[in-house]
């Protein structure tokens, strides 16, 4: 998606404000929808729920696929966001029930994690290789023949679970309260770049934005089948745990999404080359979690590991943030995102260990769902405030030294967000201290008490 922005951007006439609504039309249901979708898996069985979620992401990238104009795009990128979460949200529960025993479930959600990261991989090749041999068109309708395959694979191999039952209850005005509240953030932020910080329009959308939040936990707090019990949150290590996620994936997504920006409109990259530049990162990503944290967690600990890996993605935006206009891709961005790569392995893992160490073993499904959320909703909301930190014109220099100027500023505001997860880590995540629950005795519990993924 991010390879071929550029090109959709000028196909569809999207301004610069609105273009990262491409992404945040995606991500914005697929993360309020996450914890409906995995409540309703439990209801309808959670086969059912994929598949019916990997229909209506199928329709919707052909849909996508034939957009018109930018309108059509957003509403088609609003329902893929929909099915997939539908998808992605009972996934992992279908892991856990085809691989009972611990050592098979291990590997089974290494290679779940792997793939992960490999799919990106493939993803920039393949962006950058359809947008340019063909169209940006086709890097939505190739999701059929792809949905089509996966779909009949589903129906032979996944057990077709019957689920609780209706009268189980799903509480729908707790996911319409959650999904508004995150349509209206990212809109604030987005739209500040033409209306400013200190607009009525900002202040009063930001403060309904504020509300609603507040008023999902106050459901939350009396609703009979609420999508997230607020007792969760007694854990100090899974609550710190998140919160550490939300503000590392809210600089790396950022990140991501504008670095294709400065490889396309500032170096001058193709498509094909920008998909291609983006494969160093991923395929780092994918080594280190796979093959290298689990080593150093074990013998080092998840925290210690956490602490190093983000104290390396930090340097790498650090290293990244004054990139030059006139530099090159070689010389001012392979390192900086290679030594992200590194540090996303190393952290990743061992955080997704410490926030899970100390969670009820009845809410280790719900634990492992509001890890997924807050990655995506943190996604989105990054997107949307490093794309409103970057500036399009700068009067008396050239369009490149004015866009390098802004994604300055982004870099250094990415920097700021991983400074900040790492101190967030070192005081809520220390072994002992993350273990205590509101309640009980503060024991401490092993850094190493699961397996890594």
């Amino acid at each position: 998606m991010n390879v071929a922005l550029p090109a959709i951007r000028d196909d569809l006439g999207f301004t610069p404000s609105n273009l990262s609504w491409v992404v945040n039309a995606y991500l914005i249901p697929f993360g309020g929808l996450l914890l409906l979708a995995g409540r309703l898996g439990d209801l309808a069985g959670r086969r059912r729920v994929s598949l019916a979620g990997m229909a209506v992401f199928t329709l919707a990238s052909l849909l996508a696929g034939l957009a018109w104009n930018p309108e059509i795009l957003m509403a088609a990128r609003f329902l893929q966001g929909a099915g997939g979460a539908a998808s992605t949200a009972v996934a992992l529960g279908m892991v856990v029930r085809l691989f009972p025993e611990p050592a098979e479930r291990a590997k089974a959600l290494g290679t779940f994690s792997f793939r992960q990261a490999a799919g990106s991989s493939i993803g920039s090749i393949a962006g950058g290789l359809l947008t340019q041999a063909l169209s940006w068109h086709w890097i939505f309708l190739i999701n059929l023949p792809i949905s089509l395959v996966a779909g009949a694979g589903a129906l032979r191999v996944l057990e077709n679970d019957r689920g609780l039952g209706p009268r189980a209850g799903a509480d729908w005005l707790g996911a319409a309260l959650v999904t508004a509240a995150l349509m209206l953030g990212v809109y604030t932020i987005v739209e500040v770049e033409s209306h400013g910080w200190a607009s009525a329009h900002t202040i009063g959308f930001g403060a309904l934005s504020l509300v609603l939040p507040a008023a999902f936990g106050v459901r939350q707090s009396w609703a009979r089948d609420p999508l997230l019990p607020l007792r969760i949150f007694a854990s100090r290590g899974l609550a710190g745990a998140n919160l550490t996620m939300a503000l590392l994936v809210s600089a790396m997504f950022g990140f991501q999404f504008l670095v294709v920006l400065h490889l396309r409109q500032v170096l001058g990259l193709g498509a094909q080359a920008t998909g291609l530049a983006m494969v160093p990162i991923a395929a780092t990503i994918a080594l280190v979690s796979l093959v290298i944290s689990p080593r150093l967690s074990t013998r080092f600990g998840d925290y210690r590991v956490l602490l190093a890996g983000l104290v390396v993605i930090g340097g790498g935006l650090a290293w990244l943030a004054p990139v030059r206009a006139d530099g090159g891709y070689a010389t001012d961005v392979l390192g900086p995102t290679v030594a992200m790569g590194i540090g996303f392995g190393l952290a990743m893992p061992a955080l997704m260990g410490v926030g899970m160490r100390d969670a009820a073993a009845e809410d280790t499904g719900l634990a492992s769902g509001l890890f997924n959320t807050t990655q995506q909703v943190a996604g989105a909301l990054g997107l949307a405030v490093l794309a409103a930190t970057r500036t399009e014109s700068l009067t008396g220099v050239r369009t490149e030294e004015a866009l390098t100027a802004g994604y300055h500023l982004a870099f250094w505001v990415g920097t700021g967000l991983v400074a900040a997860a790492l101190a967030v880590a070192a005081l809520m995540l220390r072994p002992g201290v993350a273990a205590r629950r509101t309640g009980e005795p503060g024991a401490t519990v092993p850094d190493r008490a699961l397996p890594q993924l």
